[in-house]
Parts: structure tokens; C-alpha cells; sequence
């Protein structure tokens, strides 16, 4: 047996009035989508617990099979794994964004999408200047570092009830009350007053300004935990897998897990993203493991700039280039399941990822149709299948009969 996920990231949303009272999934085009509604059943699941931050970082910890409540220590150490960051027991991640702030508001949480080579010399200038054996400042991908803290057998700063916020959460919002908070907070503000004044007076970042784009005020930093402990997925729920994503958080929490990373040149993690090499790639990477994971994250992208017409056109681009072969080669192979879901909601309104259900479809070996029609949020709101925990999905999708 095959297995398939797709997950169009933060695709869930509200009815639009630029879409004619349509959410983004009932306004695109998603025939694949509907195809797989319709050969088998559509339900909802809610990804992320109240009690923890409506992140991907919990929501696909919960959407692969792990209850987050139990192993979600921090975004950080997810995204750590993926550079090959090892923590140890005492270790702690923070992630660390370049952004843009100008008169106290959260103008770019991605510095305008700062290219990586800007961004590494800028992350090379806090190490120096504010780096030591104990703070290392590690450049990753664009706007998304990381920071990491080194015991050397010292009590981490850090603490359960250090606060800090997802700087994508404040958008266009003014940012100085939601400011690191807590054990270990004082040491989080300086870093990001330090880099303020490293930015001001850096020459290539004012170029940059100077050429008409964005240029990063400062750091934000966000997200920290200590190593999470994962059981490998393998012995958890007896198949090999591989993860496809352009992110450096599947990308980690695939590390974890034991998966496969598949890269695939043109993938950006945005809405420029090579959706047909992802397509390809997956086709191609079900040759050597039982479960393929495609992540994409052009639509929580889209929510993310508040662009309805963009989150429509990625959801198309998904089911074109992903969805569609994908199904296809699954369907010729033999026996399979295909399962289509996102983490979480990311609301256009807000610009914001958000608690609540999300609709899922699946069709395949063992699932025989109800009722639905099309892949939408109306569709799975009326269903009876329903998972208020969604960790519990996973094992589901893997085994039981549907419905």
C-alpha cells in the first residue's frame, strides 16, 4: 500500500467578499480536489489544542500523528534539526526573524522576503558582534534564522512561562506589548536592540533600503524549546516516509521523525514555488518509501498578505501540478490512499494563522464515498466524521476502513 498527504499550508479560511461570499477553496478551480472528495469522504479535524499557539510547527505535529500537548516543546528546535543544529538535553533553539518595523509597527515579518545572502552577513554581524560560546547566531533560509543557546552545564535562562510572539501574528499591528516576556526575556531584548543598531549602520542592508526594498530593522526573536523527543514514525506506524517541503520546520520535524528529505530546485516556500517539480518528486519518491508528504506553503503565504486572488491561484497551481499526477500515479500503481489537508486556518482578514477545524478528503483502497461533492470547509462542516483531537487522524488514514 501507497500513501499520499498533500498539505496546501493554512488553506482553511472565511467566506470572502472579494470572492463573492467564497472561502479561497470553494472560489479556486480544484477539480483533483473534488475528485478525491467525491471517490471517498471529507471530514475536519482541529490540529492545534487551545492551550498551545495556532503554529505550524503544532499543527503538522499533530497532523503527522503526534499529539503536540505531549511533545511540542518549541518551534525553534524543529527548525534547528533541519540545519543539522544538534541540542543538547540542555540546549535551547529561539528562532530568530529578520523583520521590518518602522514607527512601532510590524511592517515585514520577512524583511520583504530579505534575500539569504543578506541575510547570512547580517546573522555573520550578531555573531560577531553579540555571539559567544554560549549564544551562537545560526543563518538558515531568507528572513528565517535561528539562535541558539549552549548550556555548558549553566541553567538555560529559559523557562515554561517565557512568552514571546510569532512576529507573522502582527502584521501591520504595532509590536512593543508583545515583546519577549518572562525568564531569559531581558537577554532575548537586548539581542534585538543590539541588532537594531548593527542593522541602522550596516552598509549592504541601507543599500538595500536605498534601492526602493525593504531593508531589516532588527531580529525578532520567537519560538524557543529545548530538543523534542519524537518516536521515530517508523516504529510508531510501521512505514517508511519522505517529506517534500521548502520549510525548514517540516523539514526538522521530518528529521525527527525519521522521514526522508526530498529537496527539489525551484522550491521556494512561496508563492513562486515550482509546484510541478513537487509534483514530479513525489511521483518519483514513492519508488523507495510506503508515504509521501508534499507541503506547500504558498497558500499560508498568500493568507499571510492578506492577496485572496493569490491564495486562490496557489490552491489552483496545487491541484494542477501536485494533486492531479499525484492521484493519477496512485491510482495506476495499485492500492493507495490519498490524503489532502492543511495545519491550520490562516484567516486573509487577520493575516494571521488561527485555532479551529480544517476540512480533510480522502479516497483510496478501503474508503468507500459518502455524500460529498467537493473539498471545501462548507462540505466538511456538515460531515460526521470529525476528529477534535487530529493527532488521532494519522493512524486512522494509515489503517481503518472509511467510513
Amino acid at each position: 500500500m501507497k500513501y499520499a498527504l498533500i498539505i496546501p499550508d493554512g488553506c482553511a479560511d472565511e467566506p470572502q467578499q472579494s470572492l463573492n461570499g467564497r472561502t479561497p477553496l470553494q472560489a479556486a478551480r480544484t477539480p483533483h480536489m473534488d475528485a478525491i472528495a467525491a471517490a471517498g469522504v471529507v471530514g475536519r479535524s482541529d490540529n492545534v489544542p487551545p492551550s498551545l499557539p495556532s503554529g505550524s510547527d503544532v499543527a503538522t505535529m499533530n497532523l503527522f500523528g503526534y499529539d503536540a500537548l505531549k511533545y511540542h516543546t518549541g518551534r525553534a528546535p524543529l527548525e534547528a534539526a533541519a540545519q543539522g543544529i544538534t541540542l543538547g538535553a540542555d540546549d535551547w533553539a529561539v528562532r530568530c526573524n529578520l523583520v521590518t518595523i518602522a514607527d512601532g509597527n510590524m511592517v515585514s515579518f520577512t524583511a520583504g522576503q530579505i534575500p539569504s545572502s543578506l541575510g547570512g552577513h547580517l546573522l555573520d554581524c550578531m555573531q560577531q558582534e553579540c555571539g559567544s560560546k554560549q549564544w551562537e547566531f545560526h543563518a538558515g533560509v531568507s528572513y528565517r534564522n535561528l539562535l541558539i543557546y549552549r548550556s555548558s552545564g549553566a541553567d538555560a535562562p529559559f523557562a515554561a512561562d517565557t512568552t514571546t510572539y510569532p512576529p507573522h501574528d502582527l502584521t501591520d499591528g504595532p509590536v512593543a506589548e508583545f515583546l519577549p516576556a518572562g525568564p531569559g526575556s531581558d537577554i532575548l531584548r537586548r539581542f534585538m536592540d543590539q541588532s537594531e543598531e548593527l542593522f541602522a549602520a550596516d552598509e549592504q542592508n541601507q543599500a538595500r533600503a536605498a534601492a526602493g526594498e525593504l531593508a531589516a530593522s532588527s531580529i525578532w526573536l520567537w519560538g524557543q524549546g529545548s530538543r523534542p523527543a519524537l518516536e521515530p514514525f517508523q516504529e510508531r506506524y510501521g512505514k517508511t516516509a519522505a517529506v517534500i517541503t521548502a520549510v525548514d520546520l517540516l523539514r526538522g520535524i521530518g528529521q525527527l521523525l525519521g522521514w526522508q528529505i526530498i529537496e527539489v530546485p525551484g522550491a521556494t516556500g512561496y508563492l513562486d514555488t515550482d509546484y510541478a517539480g513537487k509534483g514530479r518528486a513525489a511521483i518519483e519518491t514513492l519508488n523507495d518509501v510506503d508515504f509521501v508528504v508534499v507541503h506547500v506553503e504558498a497558500s499560508d503565504e498568500a493568507s499571510h498578505e492578506g492577496d485572496a486572488a493569490a491564495k486562490v491561484e496557489a490552491l489552483e497551481q496545487i491541484d494542477t501540478n501536485i494533486v492531479g499526477p499525484l492521484h493519477d500515479h496512485l491510482k495506476a500503481t495499485g492500492d493507495h490512499r490519498i490524503l489532502v489537508s492543511p495545519d491550520h486556518p490562516t484567516f486573509l482578514r487577520t493575516k494571521t494563522h488561527a485555532h479551529g477545524f480544517v476540512p480533510f478528503a480522502i479516497s483510496g483502497s478501503q474508503v468507500s464515498p459518502d455524500a460529498s461533492e467537493s473539498y471545501d470547509e462548507a462540505t466538511a462542516n456538515q460531515s460526521a466524521i470529525s476528529y477534535p483531537e487530529g493527532w488521532r487522524l494519522m493512524s486512522d488514514f494509515l489503517e481503518r476502513p472509511f467510513p
